[in-house]
Formats: C-alpha cells, sequence, structure tokens
C-alpha cells in the first residue's frame, strides 16, 4: 500500500524547527511526499527542498482549502492512502503515524483521522479543546452513529487525517471554493454514501492554538459562513449549537477544577464565539469587504473581490 503525504504552506516560520525533525522520523513511511506553497515569503519552500519534499507553489490567492488538497489528490495518482497534515501539526512518533495508516486495512475505512494534543506550552483552555474534541478513545463512525453523535458523526480534521484515494475521488474529491470545512464536508458525504470514518486515538500530534478573542470571532465567522452556504449538513446531522452546549458545560466543568480564574474569560469567549457564528451565518446580508475582516481566511474573499471586478 502507498502512501503520500501533503502539507499545504503559508510562511511556516518558526513552526518548521518543530516539525522537520519530528517528520523526519516519519517520512519512511510515505511513496512520496509533497509540500503545496501559497507563495511564502520566509524561505519556507527552499527549507522543505534541501530535505528532499516535493515542493509545488501556487500564488497566495488561489490557496483554497479543498481545491489546494484536490490539486494534491489529483498528483497522487500512484498511490492508494493520502495523508495530509497542516503546517504547524507536529506528529508525535513513527509508531503514531502508523496507527494512523493501518486503519486502512479495514476496507469500509474511507477516511482516518488522529488525536490532536496540546502543545507543552498550553494553557487551560487550550487545553481542554484538545481533551474535549480528542479523546483517547478510537472510534469508528457511521451512519448509524448519527442518533448518538449528531453533526459530531462527519466531522473530521484535516490537521491530521488521510483518505483512501479511490474512495474519495468516488465521492466528488474534495469541494472546491470552500471558506472552510472541507474535511467535514468530505467526512458528511461519506457517511451518507455508506462508507466509514475512524478516529483513531492512539494515532496523535501536537497542535493547537492560543486565539485571540479577534480571531476566535473569525473562526467562528468562518464556520457560520460554511455552515449556512452548505446547510444540508446541519439538516441531516443536528445543529452545530449542540454540539456547543456540551463542549461549553465541560470547559466549565474543567475550568473549575484546574484554573477557576479563568471562567470569566471563558464566558466572554463563548460570547464572541456566538456572535461570530451567527454572524457568519447571515454572511449574504454583508458586503465582501466587511466579510473579509471578519474572516480568519483572507484569500478567499480576496477571490471574491477580485471576481467582482471581473
Amino acid at each position: 500500500m502507498k502512501v503520500a503525504l501533503c502539507i499545504p504552506t503559508y510562511n511556516a516560520g518558526s513552526s518548521i524547527d518543530r516539525q522537520l525533525p519530528a517528520l523526519e522520523q516519519v517520512k519512511a513511511l510515505f511513496h512520496r511526499t509533497l509540500i503545496i506553497d501559497s507563495s511564502s515569503t520566509d524561505g519556507t519552500p527552499d527549507r522543505f527542498r534541501t530535505k528532499g519534499y516535493e515542493v509545488l507553489t501556487i500564488p497566495s490567492i488561489e490557496f483554497d482549502h479543498g481545491g489546494t488538497r484536490q490539486m494534491a489528490v489529483g498528483n497522487f495518482s500512484d498511490c492508494e492512502i493520502v495523508v495530509f497534515l497542516t503546517q504547524d501539526a507536529i506528529p508525535v512518533s513513527a509508531a503514531s503515524m502508523s496507527r494512523l495508516i493501518a486503519a486502512f486495512d479495514d476496507p469500509e475505512v474511507v477516511i482516518a483521522y488522529g488525536r490532536q494534543l496540546p502543545r507543552p506550552e498550553a494553557g487551560a483552555i487550550e487545553y481542554h479543546a484538545r481533551l474535549f474534541n480528542y479523546p483517547a478513545q478510537s472510534r469508528h463512525k457511521s451512519r448509524d452513529s448519527i442518533p448518538e453523535l449528531g453533526l459530531r458523526t462527519a466531522v473530521v480534521s484535516n490537521s491530521f487525517a488521510a483518505y483512501r484515494r479511490d474512495s474519495l475521488l468516488e465521492l466528488g474529491g474534495f469541494p472546491t471554493g470552500t471558506l472552510f470545512g472541507e474535511d467535514t464536508l468530505t467526512g458528511a458525504r461519506a457517511i451518507l454514501a455508506g462508507r466509514k470514518i475512524v478516529y483513531v486515538g492512539d494515532a496523535e500530534v501536537y497542535h493547537s492554538h492560543d486565539y485571540s478573542l479577534i480571531e476566535e470571532f473569525q473562526r467562528y465567522f468562518d464556520n457560520g459562513v460554511f455552515y449556512s452556504r452548505e446547510k444540508w449538513i446541519l439538516e441531516t446531522f443536528g445543529a452545530a449549537e449542540g454540539s456547543g452546549k456540551d463542549y461549553v458545560i465541560s470547559e466549565m466543568k474543567y475550568l473549575l477544577k484546574v484554573a477557576p480564574w479563568l471562567l470569566p474569560l471563558s464566558a466572554i469567549t463563548v460570547v464572541v464565539k456566538y456572535l461570530g457564528y451567527r454572524a457568519g451565518s447571515m454572511e449574504k446580508y454583508f458586503p465582501t469587504k466587511l466579510k473579509l475582516k471578519a474572516s480568519m481566511n483572507k484569500a478567499f474573499w480576496r477571490r471574491e473581490l477580485f471576481r467582482a471586478k471581473l
């Protein structure tokens, strides 16, 4: 079974210092390794080239969460499994990566994604986010999981995920022109097509973020835009607010135990996230220039503005 690795990059900066040594430990598992770089200005492509990685450079305005990854899938016609990482996801070990790939020993599995651990320097709120969303227990998800898991049945994260290439293409591949959520949209298609997704709890990377309040608003604005444009996902799997409620309750209980002084910040963050999500869900009423400011994915809206001028 030939396996490929793809990492989209843009000005990866200091994260390369942590990621490259970790990648060297897992590189032997891959038949091909491809970096798709969105015209970095900090030397990111050269640092990967010197380590023997294939590098494909695209204009930054052409980066598309789904389209760019689909470009990689098209490049990997000689591979059966395609693994995706983000530039700040640090593999824990070669054994951990092997466990993700081994999930495809089950012919019914079309998508596998792994556990994301908090960075060593993560604070309590950041730490809890990873504990809640990425538990230690592995889990197979199918259409039968919807009554219990709701929207979480379809959730996948391309920060650390792998796909059976031929099955992905049968499902239509990654969607192009999406602001966000190409992984979950593909997961939803897979579940509805009767395929299986497996969460591999002992396949691990270090990957978490300490977002500012502005960044939290922007991230949830993008979520709101995604689900407002893909209403069928919520109609099929259930509203995102249900999962959010469980998360908030879990975070408050966790902070009461380990860092009660962070409860006010947690409450403010919840409000900011909700406002961001609601604003994103009403994005059709906003001008594109305002959406550009409200979003974390600036390139998407710059393309929208560019197309409007044509």
